[in-house]
């Protein structure tokens, strides 16, 4: 794969993976599971998340500029939290205040720091 097609498949990746390790979170916090966070209920905790995280993609057409905080991370992060609580709630999952507050918080921090940290580091290789 060319460094051209890498970078977006690496950065919707990374994305994947900072929902889910959110859910995780969630779940090692609040849930008895013997299997932990990655126990059978992860998938079920994570899905409307990853599920409004690649609509946010296509939306954004994130894959053209992924690493970018305003014009890709700001929307890409506004879709999966307000369509990941949609879907939440419709699929019977808990939406409190205090839940939509932390959910806000984390995955601001995930998917755009991320992308911060990138685009830092980006300018320090150029300089």
């Amino acid at each position: 794969m060319s460094p051209s097609r890498r970078s977006p498949a690496l950065a919707l990746l990374l994305d994947v993976v900072l929902v889910v390790v959110f859910a995780a979170i969630g779940r090692a916090t609040h849930d008895g599971d013997v299997l932990g966070p990655f126990g059978s209920g992860l998938a079920t905790t994570a899905w409307p998340f990853v599920a409004a995280l690649l609509i946010g993609w296509l939306v954004t057409r994130a894959w053209r500029r992924p690493t970018v905080v305003v014009r890709t991370g700001l929307p890409v992060w506004a879709i999966t939290v307000a369509l990941g609580m949609v879907l939440r709630a419709l699929s019977g999952q808990g939406v409190a205040v205090a839940f939509i507050i932390v959910a806000t918080i984390t995955l601001a921090v995930f998917l755009l720091g991320w992308r911060g940290l990138a685009r830092l580091a980006a300018r320090r290789r150029r300089a």
